[in-house]
């Protein structure tokens, strides 16, 4: 009996002692900054370039194949979604919060 009461003790201290431990999971902090990186300014400049160069693309591509419209409009989709957010900072509002 004493020795599974030893036993019991040294194997539960582990488990006692990582329970004082934080939450946070290994990948959250690095996907915290990139969460960091494309809400704040480099992603206002990044839609901003990539609405840019959609639109040329769209402008002066002449002939090009319905499968390369295609992505030029989805950048485009995904630039303005993204951007978004930061457009709206400029009116003193914020978007959904989710």
């Amino acid at each position: 009996m004493q020795r599974f009461l030893f036993l019991f003790l040294v194997l539960g201290l582990g488990y006692a002692l990582a329970s004082t431990t934080g939450a946070g999971l290994p990948w959250e902090d690095p996907l915290e900054t990139i969460k960091a990186s494309l809400s704040g300014p480099v992603a206002g400049v990044v839609s901003i370039l990539a609405i840019i160069g959609a639109g040329a693309g769209l402008i002066w591509g002449g002939e090009l194949s319905g499968f390369i419209k295609t992505l030029i409009y989805i950048v485009l989709v995904i630039a303005i979604v993204v951007g978004a957010g930061n457009f709206m900072g400029i009116f003193n509002t914020s978007g959904a919060l989710i």
